[in-house]
């Protein structure tokens, strides 16, 4: 018989725990394109049940973050744990939304198939969606005012309608930690009023919220924890305490006359 590895197998490393008193603990994570880095030795820990936001200034790497997150990008250098474990482990408690300008909306298909498809990983590969599930996903379309749009092919439905799908697919999925890419971007404000209110009712159902955000001027009234990057990480933690001047001249540099005037 061989002997033991010293460091462990790999099923005991992936459930081995790691910092799990955090929804999200990021350590020196450095991810580089073409050898120039885009975030530099981010460290990282957001506790459970927060509507945390990330923001900085256009190229940043907020979205490369929460992408490397997920696995979708390679890093350099670090690791990443969601409740104390690697994301291989822990893939199905956690829903993502993508920015909808990387969605191919003129696939045909409709706005239920949509939602329903959020619900695929847990099924496994040899279960198709039965009426539980199709119930499940005609629920999440409801929860974001869309269950009239059920049949409607998601390219005949306006930019907000396809969020709110998007949305829908990701509370289909009944994660512990969702992870959404700019929702409010390019939305009307009827579109967004539904939107926060459904990610604050996600966070006081204790679930955790992390939203890449783009507008300095709602960060107060939507978010209770708040991270700010700029290829390193200015500043993190409770948003009473991180939403400063000095954090925000930190963070957007040459840009702070312009967030000034916005503010």
């Amino acid at each position: 018989m061989n002997p033991p590895s010293p460091h462990g197998s790999a099923s005991t490393q992936s459930t081995t725990l790691h910092e799990p008193q955090y929804a999200l603990h990021v350590e020196d994570l450095t991810v580089a394109y073409t050898e120039e880095p885009v975030l530099w030795d981010i460290d990282l820990d957001i506790p459970p049940g927060v509507m945390g936001a990330i923001v900085g200034p256009n190229g940043s790497g907020k979205s490369t973050l929460i992408k490397t997150c997920l696995g979708l990008v390679k890093p350099v250098a670090g690791h990443v744990r969601f409740f104390g474990l690697p994301h291989r482990a822990v893939r199905r408690r956690i829903g993502y939304v993508p920015q909808r300008s990387s969605v191919d909306w003129d696939f045909p298909t409709d706005a239920h198939d949509v939602v329903t498809m959020g619900m695929y990983g847990g099924l496994g590969w040899f279960r198709r969606p039965g009426p539980a599930e199709r119930e499940r996903a005609m629920a999440a379309l409801e929860q974001v005012g869309m269950q009239d749009y059920a049949t409607r092919q998601i390219s005949e439905l306006s930019g907000g309608q396809q969020q709110r799908v998007f949305i829908a697919r990701a509370l289909a999925q009944d994660a512990d930690l969702y992870f959404l890419d700019e929702p409010m971007a390019g939305v009307d404000a009827t579109t967004e009023r539904v939107i926060v209110d459904v990610l604050k009712g996600l966070r006081d159902a204790g679930k955790t919220v992390i939203v890449v955000h783009h507008d300095l001027q709602t960060v107060e009234s939507y978010f209770d924890w708040l991270v700010m990057l700029n290829v390193r990480v200015v500043a993190q933690g409770p948003v009473r305490d991180v939403y400063t001047s000095e954090n925000l001249r930190a963070a957007y540099g040459g840009q702070i006359a312009l967030i000034e005037t916005a503010g």
